[in-house]
C-alpha cells in the first residue's frame, strides 16, 4: 500500500523483499515459512483521496480491518506474524490484529518503533494529511476514529509500553504530541550519547513492562540513506549498519518479540534493491540469524 503517502513506489516494497529471497532466508534459519501473498489494496487512481487531512483515510482503513483479520489468525494459530508494506499506515492494522489477541487472554503487547519519524501526528495536526503519519498516534487511540478504533477497540497499547527508536525528524505540532503521550522516545542524540546498547535496554524495559511481548515495526527510513536510500521519506544522520544489525540482535536476545512488520521500503529510489536487501537482514537478525 502506498495510500498512505504523497511519494509513490513503497507498494512494491513487499515485491522487492521477496525477490531479495525473504523467505528462503528465513527458511534456512530453520523456520517453517507461509507466504499468505498480498492483501488486496485499493489503487489511488480508481478512488478519490477525500479529507485533505487524512488522504484515502477509508480505504486505508478498510485495507488495515482485513489485515487485523489475517493476523489475529495467524497468533491464533500459533504462528508469527511477519507483515510487510507498504506505507507505515499498515501498522494500525497489524497492531490492531496482535494486539486484540492477547486482549482476550486479558494480556497486553509493547510496542518497539523504530522509525526516523513519531508517526504521532492526527488529522488537527499535521501538516501533510498523509496518514503514514498517524499510525502511531492511532495505535495509542488517537487520530482518526477510522483507523483508532479498528479491531472493536481503542487504544492498542498502553503509552508507557510504547517506545520509539531512531527518532530525529518531528513535526512542529507532533512534538507537543510526543511530550505529552509519556511514550518513550529515544532520539538519535540519545544513541549518539549513550550508544545504542542503552538505548534498546530502555526501549526493551518499556515494551517488555507487564506485557507479554512485543510488536516490532520497523521503518527502513531509522537506518541512515546511505545504507538504505530506497525509503519513501529518507533523513540523513540515521543508524548505521551495525547499530540496526544490534538493534535486531537485542530483540532476538530478549525472547520476547511476539510479531514484526518491516515497511517503507521505496523499489523506485532504491539502487539495485539493496535496501530490500538490507531489510532482509534485518528480519533475519531478529529471528536468530548470528555472525557465529
Amino acid at each position: 500500500m502506498d495510500l498512505g503517502a504523497a511519494r509513490r513506489g513503497v507498494d512494491m516494497g513487499p515485491s522487492s523483499v521477496r525477490l531479495a529471497a525473504l523467505n528462503e532466508r528465513v527458511a534456512a534459519l530453520g523456520y517453517e515459512v507461509e507466504d499468505l501473498g498480498n492483501v488486496k489494496v485499493a489503487q489511488r487512481e480508481t478512488v478519490r483521496a477525500g479529507s485533505e487531512r487524512a488522504k484515502y483515510l477509508s480505504e486505508i482503513a478498510a485495507t488495515c480491518a482485513v489485515l487485523t483479520d489475517q493476523t489475529a489468525s495467524i497468533l491464533q494459530a500459533g504462528r508469527m506474524p511477519l507483515v510487510l508494506g507498504g506505507d507505515h499506515s499498515i501498522a494500525v492494522g497489524t497492531v490492531a490484529g496482535v494486539a486484540s489477541v492477547f486482549r482476550q487472554r486479558n494480556e497486553r503487547i509493547g510496542l518497539i518503533w523504530i522509525d526516523a519519524h513519531a508517526d504521532m501526528n492526527t488529522p488537527e495536526t499535521t501538516p501533510s494529511g498523509n496518514v503514514h503519519g498517524m499510525p502511531l498516534a492511532c495505535c495509542l487511540g488517537q487520530g482518526p476514529p477510522e483507523m483508532a478504533g479498528i479491531g472493536g477497540f481503542t487504544g492498542k497499547v498502553k503509552a508507557e509500553n510504547v517506545a520509539i527508536v531512531g527518532l530525529r525528524a518531528v513535526d512542529q505540532r507532533e512534538r507537543q504530541m510526543v511530550r505529552d503521550a509519556g511514550v518513550c522516545a529515544l532520539t538519535m542524540r540519545d544513541i549518539d550519547e549513550r550508544g545504542l546498547r542503552a538505548v534498546m535496554r530502555d526501549a526493551l524495559a518499556a515494551a517488555c513492562d507487564g506485557t507479554a511481548g512485543f510488536h516490532l515495526s520497523l521503518d527502513m527510513d531509522a537506518v541512515d540513506p546511505r545504507e538504505a536510500p530506497g525509503v519513501g521519506t529518507p533523513v540523513r544522520g540515521g543508524l548505521t549498519y551495525r547499530e540496526a544489525h544490534l538493534a535486531m540482535e537485542l530483540i532476538c536476545d530478549s525472547n520476547q518479540m511476539v510479531s514484526m512488520e518491516l515497511v517503507e521500503i521505496n523499489p523506485v529510489l532504491d539502487e539495485a534493491n539493496r535496501t530490500a536487501v538490507l531489510g532482509v537482514e534485518l528480519v533475519l537478525s531478529a529471528l536468530g540469524q548470528r555472525i557465529l
